[in-house]
């Protein structure tokens, strides 16, 4: 085997061997091990670096901050839009954690998502199938058992949107990612929800008065148990919406009128070293200088991803291929490339 092939774990000879036994640990913002710790999912770290304590003297500038600043203030979602891998979905993770807000709820678009998707689901199959397991087994419609009207809360999970709007007395951060990957209707059916705060379960309404006080208890997007009333969810802390876009379309004037915009320019050096140094500490960001300078050198007329770069200084720095150069090249391609 070759020098410059030597870091690679897979060989392609058709043979077993044992080269998982010697792959390193993953890159931080890939390493899925921290879910299981005191209840998180890890996404902070993922999102913000586990280095971030070198990158404190980074501060958003002053546009940035401001905006952040009014969305709080006014209650209002910030709407940040910019090109792929400029920071969006991680101002979200970074004002959870600077505030004490806890984990950031988040809800990834898609172009099937709905509205009813954020807010909650109702698992009536479910229902149903326990209801007839029962009848069978003669408990029918008894107290405790899934037929018995108090059960119902136990079929009705909050989506990320529902749970933010749980009554708390300081708010949730909530993420709703690349929103202008979603169908054409979804940005118009947020507007009331955004605008009042508060959101209906008719399952819930039609039976409260058999509930007892008129509660149910249902399941929240993270996973707790929280009992809801009279089947409407008020919110008493408006939370923190973050709603991001690649700019891959434009938002209804409605939309845009109740939210605050930001918009993320493209990173300059200093920003793209504090991103490589929170996520992979002073050293990885030395040894990748020339790589953020040949990065910033084609943004100028390319389309790229700071996500591209993390993966090119890890990959090169970590496993120290002799045909570094080449590799960074075949990991930061242009992302506007002709198909």
């Amino acid at each position: 085997m070759t020098e410059s092939s030597e870091w690679l774990i897979y060989r392609g000879a058709g043979e077993p061997h044992d080269g998982m036994s010697r792959l390193p640990a993953p890159p931080p913002w890939r390493d899925f091990s921290g879910r299981d710790a005191a209840g998180g999912d890890g996404s902070q770290d993922r999102r913000l670096g586990g280095y971030r304590h070198l990158a404190e003297l980074h501060r958003p500038g002053a546009e940035e901050l401001e905006m952040i600043n009014a969305a709080l203030y006014l209650r209002r979602p910030l709407l940040v839009t910019g090109s792929p891998g400029t920071g969006k979905s991680t101002l979200a993770h970074s004002v959870a954690y600077e505030l004490g807000l806890g984990e950031v709820l988040r809800w990834s678009i898609v172009s099937r998502s709905t509205l009813q998707d954020g807010l909650y689901h109702y698992d009536a199959i479910g229902r149903l199938q326990d209801v007839q397991i029962a009848s069978q087994g003669g408990y029918g419609a008894a107290a405790g058992s899934p037929g018995a009207t108090e059960a119902i809360g136990s079929y009705i999970r909050l989506g990320p949107l529902g749970t933010a709007l749980l009554p708390s007395a300081t708010p949730r951060v909530l993420l709703i990612d690349e929103l202008d990957k979603s169908d054409i209707d979804l940005p118009n059916d947020l507007l009331n929800v955004l605008e009042e705060g508060e959101f209906e379960i008719p399952e819930l309404q039609r039976i409260a008065d058999r509930l007892p006080d008129g509660e149910a208890e249902v399941l929240t997007d993270d996973g707790t148990k929280v009992r809801v009333r009279d089947g409407r969810v008020r919110c008493r802390a408006f939370p923190f919406v973050v709603l991001t876009s690649n700019g891959e379309r434009d938002f209804p004037a409605p939309l845009m009128r109740r939210c605050i915009h930001l918009e993320l320019g493209r990173p300059d050096h200093n920003r793209l070293a504090t991103f490589v140094r929170a996520h992979l500490g002073d050293e990885a960001a030395r040894a990748g200088d020339d790589l953020i300078n040949r990065f910033l050198e084609r943004s100028n007329s390319e389309l790229l991803a700071t996500d591209q770069l993390l993966n090119a200084i890890y990959l090169t720095d970590a496993t120290a291929p002799t045909s570094r150069d080449r590799l960074a090249e075949l990991l930061i391609q242009r992302l506007d490339r002709p198909r």
